[in-house]
């Protein structure tokens, strides 16, 4: 009997962005990323000046999820999440959340904001376990689909002094 193998995180790294676009386009056909964002987002991801932080999920040598944060100030974005499909229901979009989390800790944010299409549903389900209220609208966010953006954002809370609220362990991903 094989013993299940848990998805190790791991900081992004260049050569990883040809499997993660290959998820990005299985998971966001519609509006996926591109190379050069991906590019963009991990040059400004390392050294003394760096305002993100992007991991992976790594499971028997497969990239299974990735996850970014942007911080700007005493803001932190969620810039995306995905899980791999036959990931969801595990529980790998919290960790990758929880991450984020302590990274805009680390980053010393008061705030972390994130837009999800209004579609998803289980993106909304697990941002809210984790605090995260709903406080707007982007219409047409989600180009050229023309979806909308629910606008959701997490406060840290004054005793705590951190952003990185994380409810108990439960097991609900997100893929966008």
């Amino acid at each position: 009997m094989t013993t299940p193998v848990t998805p190790v995180l791991r900081e992004m790294r260049w050569w990883d962005i040809d499997s993660v676009l290959e998820l990005e386009k299985d998971l966001f056909p519609e509006d996926a990323w591109s190379r050069g964002m991906f590019w963009s987002e991990l040059a400004h991801s390392r050294g003394p000046e760096a305002t993100r932080r992007y991991v992976v999920a790594e499971e028997g040598g497969r990239l299974v999820g990735y996850a970014g944060l942007a911080s700007a100030g005493e803001l932190a974005d969620v810039q995306t999440i995905a899980v791999a499909r036959d990931h969801w229901g595990t529980g790998l979009g919290s960790v990758l959340l929880t991450e984020l989390l302590r990274a805009a800790t680390a980053f010393e944010c008061a705030e972390v904001m994130l837009e999800c299409r209004i579609d998803n549903v289980r993106a909304q389900k697990l941002y809210e376990r984790f605090g995260f209220e709903a406080i707007g609208f982007r219409r047409g966010y989600y180009q050229p689909g023309n979806v909308d953006a629910l606008v959701m954002r997490l406060t840290t809370a004054s005793d705590s002094g951190s952003a990185a609220v994380s409810p108990s362990e439960r097991g609900t991903e997100i893929n966008g």
